[in-house]
Order: C-alpha cells, then sequence, then structure tokens
C-alpha cells in the first residue's frame, strides 16, 4: 500500500486531557513520524475533562484515605509528573491554583485512625502534617464554627495543594505540539525527519475494524458530506465510556459492563480558604465528599461530588443512552451484576440518597447535612446548586465475579488501546501517556523509540519522590 494522507503510525481516539497528554508525549518524546488525533468535539477536553464537569483537584494520594500507601506511591509519582509540568509551563497560573489542603476527622475515632495513617504516610509525604483544633481555627475558621466543641478534630495539612483546569491543560498539550510542528517547518529536526501530527476536531469516529496489519478508521467530519477512512498502524482509544464500546466492536472486553456515575456539586461563596476532603467510608466505592474553591475563582467553593448511576455514556447527553445499553448488554450475566453491586444494602442506600440531591427543593435540603459536615454553620439560603457542572465517571463492571473493577479501566489488545477510566483521574495523564508510549513503541517495533531519559529529566525522576 502506497503512502497516502490518510495513513499514520498512530491514531488517537479522543482528545481529553489523557488523549492529548499521550500526543503531547509521542509528539515531544518519541521519533514517531505520523500521528492524528481525532475528536468529535470541536476542541479539546470538552466532556469530562471540561473545567465545570470534575473536582479540578490534582490528587497525590496524602489527603485521598481511601488509597493504601501503594496506592499513594502510584498516584504521588504520576501527578508530580502534572505538578512539574504546571510549574515549568505555567508560571502564570492560568492553568492553575495553589492553594492550602487538608483531610478532616471529626470524632475520636476518625481522629485515631487518622493519627495512624500520617505515621504511615509521613514517609512518603514530608510537607504533609497533623494539625489541631486550633490550628485548623487559624487557617480554616468556618470549619470550627458551629461545631461542638467537646467533639475531638484534628486535620492532616499541608500547603502544597493544585486545582487544575483539565481542559487548559489538554489545550496546553496541544499548544506544545502546535509549536513543535511550527519550528519543525523553519529547521530540520534530525531525529523526527518531517513528523506529522495532525488534530482533526469536528470529526467523528462511526467504526473501527482491523485489516490485515493494520486499523481502518471510518470517520465522519462535521463540515463534510463524504466519510473518511484512516490507516493506522496503532491505535489508542481515549474515548472515556466510549472506549469499551469501541473494544465490544472489535471483540475486547465481551465480560465488562459499565456502571456509570455521574457527580453534581453545590457551592457556596467564600466557604473555605482551601481544599477540605473528609474520611472516607470504607464500606462504599465512592469518593467522600470534600469542598474546594474554584480553580480561578477562590471566593466559590465547591461541595461535593454526588454519585449518581446514570444509563448515559456522556453526562447531559441523553444521545447517548441507546450506546450505553449497547456497552452494558441486556444479557443476564449483566443483569446479575447489576443486581449484586446495587442491592448490596449500604451502596443501595447511598445511590438512592445520591440520586435525590439533585432533584429541585429537596436537593438542597438533604444535601446540606453533608456540606455541614465540613462547614457546620452554611446555611440553606448560603448553598446553591451548581446547574451545569459535574461530569460522569464509568466504572467497571466485571460480569465474571459480579462485581466492580475499582482503579484503572484498560483493556489492551491487538496494538490496539483502549482507556476508559483512569485512576484517580486525571491526575495520571502524564503516567498513562507515558506508559502508553512505552507501549506504542513496543506494537510498533524496531526503529522506533521513546526518550525517557529526556522525558524524566524534564517532568521528574521516579527515583526521587516529590512531596504533595
Amino acid at each position: 500500500m502506497s503512502p497516502t494522507q490518510t495513513q499514520y503510525d498512530v491514531a488517537i481516539i479522543g482528545a481529553g486531557v489523557c488523549g492529548s497528554a499521550l500526543t503531547y508525549v509521542l509528539s515531544q518524546y518519541t521519533n514517531i513520524e505520523r500521528i492524528v488525533l481525532l475528536e468529535k468535539c470541536s476542541d479539546a477536553a470538552q466532556v469530562n475533562s471540561r473545567v465545570y464537569n470534575n473536582s479540578q483537584t490534582l490528587h497525590f494520594g496524602d489527603i485521598e484515605t481511601n488509597y493504601t500507601l501503594q496506592k499513594a506511591e502510584k498516584v504521588n509519582r504520576a501527578a508530580s509528573l502534572v505538578k512539574q509540568y504546571l510549574l515549568k509551563y505555567d508560571a502564570q497560573q492560568i492553568i492553575h491554583s495553589r492553594y492550602h489542603k487538608m483531610v478532616l476527622a471529626v470524632g475520636a475515632e476518625q481522629v485515631h485512625t487518622l493519627q495512624q495513617r500520617y505515621h504511615e504516610f509521613k514517609t512518603l509525604f514530608p510537607a504533609l502534617w497533623p494539625i489541631d483544633r486550633a490550628e485548623i481555627d487559624m487557617v480554616e475558621p468556618n470549619i470550627l464554627k458551629g461545631r461542638d466543641p467537646k467533639i475531638p478534630v484534628s486535620a492532616l495539612f499541608t500547603e502544597e495543594g493544585y486545582a487544575v483546569d483539565y481542559q487548559k491543560l489538554a489545550r496546553s498539550f496541544l499548544d506544545q505540539v502546535q509549536q513543535q510542528q511550527a519550528q519543525q517547518q523553519t529547521q530540520q529536526d534530525n531525529e523526527v525527519g518531517d513528523r506529522t501530527v495532525d488534530m482533526r476536531f469536528d470529526t467523528r469516529v462511526q467504526k473501527l475494524e482491523k485489516v490485515g496489519d493494520r486499523y481502518r478508521i471510518f470517520t465522519d467530519q462535521r463540515d463534510q458530506t463524504d466519510q473518511q477512512v484512516i490507516s493506522a498502524k496503532t491505535v489508542v482509544v481515549a474515548a472515556g465510556a466510549y472506549s469499551l464500546l469501541f473494544a465490544k466492536s472489535l471483540g475486547y472486553g465481551h465480560d465488562y459492563a459499565l456502571l456509570c456515575v455521574a457527580g453534581s456539586f453545590y457551592r457556596a461563596q467564600s466557604a473555605l480558604n482551601g481544599k477540605v476532603y473528609t474520611m472516607q467510608s470504607k464500606k462504599l466505592p465512592f469518593a467522600a465528599i470534600h469542598g474546594d474553591p474554584e480553580v480561578h475563582d477562590p471566593t466559590i467553593t465547591r461541595f461535593g461530588p454526588t454519585a449518581k448511576v446514570l444509563p448515559l455514556l456522556e453526562r447531559y447527553r441523553l444521545s447517548t443512552l441507546g450506546d450505553y445499553f449497547k456497552t452494558a448488554g441486556l444479557s443476564l450475566a449483566a443483569v446479575l451484576s447489576f443486581a449484586a453491586i446495587l442491592l448490596d444494602f449500604t451502596v443501595f442506600s447511598y445511590i438512592c440518597r445520591n440520586f435525590l440531591y439533585d432533584l429541585p427543593f429537596i436537593g438542597k435540603r438533604l444535601f446540606i447535612k453533608e456540606a455541614r459536615r465540613i462547614v457546620p454553620s452554611i446555611t440553606l439560603a448560603q448553598l446553591e446548586y451548581a446547574k451545569g457542572y459535574g461530569g460522569l465517571r464509568p466504572q467497571i463492571v466485571n460480569m465474571k465475579k459480579r462485581g466492580l473493577d475499582m482503579g484503572e479501566a484498560k483493556l489492551l489488545g491487538d496494538r490496539i488501546i483502549f482507556n476508559i477510566t483512569p485512576s484517580p483521574g486525571a491526575s495520571t495523564c502524564l503516567q498513562t501517556a507515558e506508559d502508553d508510549t512505552e507501549r506504542l513503541i513496543t506494537f510498533l517495533g524496531g526503529g522506533y523509540r521513546f526518550d525517557k531519559a529526556r522525558f524524566l529529566a524534564d517532568l521528574g525522576s521516579p527515583a526521587v519522590v516529590v512531596s504533595s
């Protein structure tokens, strides 16, 4: 087959923060010459990476009390790559903001648990330290206003909190790629030769098929009537919940379904000065409620996320209902798996309660109990539902085990990768890109190289634990 403009070494489907990060790493640190990024929206990061659709948090594992030490080590290493990128390329803090953060313990049992956790984690996170009631009052006085002084409270605190606009981060990755392309046109790069990185927005992937040793990607563009076909040696599908649908179309992932959990938020004016997390319930596979200043407006505090199960692949898009059932399937195995998960009394009652949080009038009156776990004196008048906020997290249901597979959801095939859910989220976008780049180099074979040493020199060595 003679080369054409539609032939590539790597095709990336989805320009969220993870797909954009991979495009950045491939273009900056490999000698792969032909890369294409396909995105159905008109710009990058318009779905779950959109600024209003996530918690805007760079997770390191220091104040997330559901993490084991081993998990925290991995997340800390991954998040530190993003941190170093921000420090290098966002000195003006257009993409991120810095806040202090803490995890709050209330009651003797939680205080004791948090104290034990500190001793286990303090070596990994030397910038994290315990603070008592008086110190809490100095940095977050609203946490103690209206709280019973007889109830013990403590917190683990650090100044190193990052709020990130992942939508702008994704765009920054792609801007770096475009700058490199412009430089390449003015000077010959002996390492990569005539590299091409095509970014095709308003381009919807209709079908994937494997023909011989290549993949054919059938696409529709908004401004064109003819269907276009792209040929690629390797493919990465970074399309969130849709990644599983594409995987199933190629014969992968038939033992999996999706439990899609939508997160909503409430907000208040000037309730907190920094990020405040609460202790995670061991019985629930969902994040505990926390309070966070908006990344671009510290006077607005978000409370959330809630956790509402929806039969959709994308939040607020009812058109994805049919695709959800194609992904989940209506088999007996799927029905039994969902029943086993949702009929657990603790999980079922939690999901029902969270569903009510989104309802007019009653929702705020129920949710305020959660907000008062952090700010006891907050009133109904101060709290408002953040309409249009919140994304959707696809959680893998293992139909063989009839349970949830927590953490990262990724499927590997024959020279194809399906990224469904990063763990804990966008915080690991550069780590995911690093891992996928190594896999792609293996897929492509001899002659292709990943300059991992330069990547780590730019963004942080794994041998150096970067404190959060």
